[in-house]
């Protein structure tokens, strides 16, 4: 393993659940620093349109390694319920 690879594993670890996925729509929808990200509802701002939802999905299956299916996709409207649905799926922080 890389000295890189361990750098990343250990930033992982030590955010919780929470910032992380924080981390990925700010970095995903291309946040400023107004936006509350923990508010934040589908089609609340401009970036998250249909291809911005489909890149943050991307980019929470890569993260968290998981696999949302179909009803979960549709069904994630907001951070809050995206939280809950990867503690759901048993991911931690």
């Amino acid at each position: 393993m890389t000295e890189a690879m361990e750098l990343q594993m250990n930033v992982q670890t030590a955010m919780t659940l929470r910032e992380r996925l924080r981390a990925l729509f700010v970095q995903e929808l291309d946040l400023g620093e107004d936006v509350d990200v923990e508010k934040l509802n589908y089609r609340d701002i401009e970036q998250w349109d249909s291809v911005g939802h489909m890149a943050l999905v991307a980019a929470i299956e890569d993260e968290f390694d998981v696999m949302l299916d179909t009803d979960q996709v549709i069904d994630m409207s907001s951070f809050e319920v995206a939280l809950a649905m990867l503690g759901a799926m048993g991911v931690g922080g």
